[in-house]
């Protein structure tokens, strides 16, 4: 792996955070996506953005997954994606329940750690395609599904796959949520409630009187929101325990494939201390990058003739084609 340097005058968490947010970007390799849907569960349809390949059975695969209130159409998703289609992968962005526009298409919710979808893919995309190779790569919440779901198969993984990546992951969601609430980070969390309670009132207009909507009027906060919504309908006993069981810390040690976890020591709310615990640092699975900048699925570097900067989606790609021998 590469050091990663930060552009001129990005060297501060907030910054680099926002700046790669809001930041418009094109994405010149990508061809127009196919769109799939996976019947992943009854009353349960998500919708993916596939990039196929050439006879795309003898091409890996990366299956990326996006963070909270992201979709398919997230700049980092179409990042990753121009970079591993450049590089000769199928490439499939993975929508969450509900994201992407698709509230219509699920009766229910999704939480921090249901890897249940992305195994659905896995499992259909090496039946019905033939693919035998395959990285998972995920981002924020995203980051945390990767992992969970390579610690969900401990020893028993499928054979096709290779590896998993995490960018800015929230393995213990907790302490994640902690950190949001801290008044330096007012603006990440109005922008993600917004969008929760945004997503509610779509969900009521396709599922009428499923969920208690008229109770969003005292959700102002991420863990208001868990505690009211996403713990409940998931049979959680709060967002506490939500949080502690979602967490892919809880499963970190029973991970059987090669890992990347890239994250940032100024990422405004992912603490960096659950990196430094052993289970990570010792992991024989694990490469861990822990970078003094990057702010939260930033790092953005300076960019050159053969670089667009986006140093995280290049390590990806770079892990990827390593552990698919590619």
């Amino acid at each position: 792996m590469t050091d990663f340097v930060p552009r001129r005058g990005l060297g501060n968490g907030h910054l680099m955070t926002v700046f790669a947010w809001a930041r418009p970007r094109t994405f010149s390799h990508l061809p127009r996506a196919e769109e799939r849907h996976f019947d992943t569960e009854p009353e349960t349809r998500v919708r993916a953005d596939c990039f196929w390949q050439p006879e795309r059975r003898h091409r890996p695969l990366l299956l990326a997954l996006h963070g909270l209130e992201g979709s398919s159409s997230a700049h980092y998703m179409r990042g990753i994606a121009d970079k591993a289609y450049a590089r000769g992968f199928n490439v499939i962005l993975l929508n969450q329940r509900n994201c992407g526009g698709t509230e219509a298409q699920c009766a229910g919710l999704y939480h921090s750690g249901l890897t249940a979808d992305a195994k659905h893919v896995i499992d259909d995309v090496t039946t019905t395609e033939g693919i035998g190779r395959i990285v998972v790569a995920g981002y924020s919440l995203g980051g945390n599904l990767a992992l969970k779901l390579a610690g969900d198969y401990g020893d028993a993984p499928p054979a096709q796959l290779c590896a998993v990546c995490a960018v800015s992951p929230i393995i213990e969601i907790g302490q994640c949520v902690d950190a949001l609430e801290r008044r330096s980070n007012l603006l990440y969390q109005m922008n993600f409630v917004r969008g929760l309670r945004a997503r509610m009132r779509r969900k009521n207009l396709t599922h009428p009187g499923r969920f208690a909507v008229e109770r969003l009027r005292n959700v102002w906060t991420v863990r208001k929101f868990d505690d009211v919504f996403t713990a409940p309908f998931f049979g959680f006993q709060g967002a506490a325990d939500y949080y502690h069981r979602a967490s892919a810390m809880r499963v970190i040690d029973r991970v059987h494939v090669p890992a990347l976890i890239i994250t940032a020591e100024d990422d405004p709310f992912v603490p960096v201390d659950p990196f430094r615990d052993p289970k990570v640092t010792s992991h024989p699975q694990i490469t861990l990058k822990v970078t003094p900048h990057g702010g939260h699925c930033g790092f953005v570097g300076r960019a050159g003739p053969d670089t667009d900067g986006y140093w995280a989606e290049e390590q990806i790609v770079a892990f990827a084609s390593k552990h698919c021998g590619h």
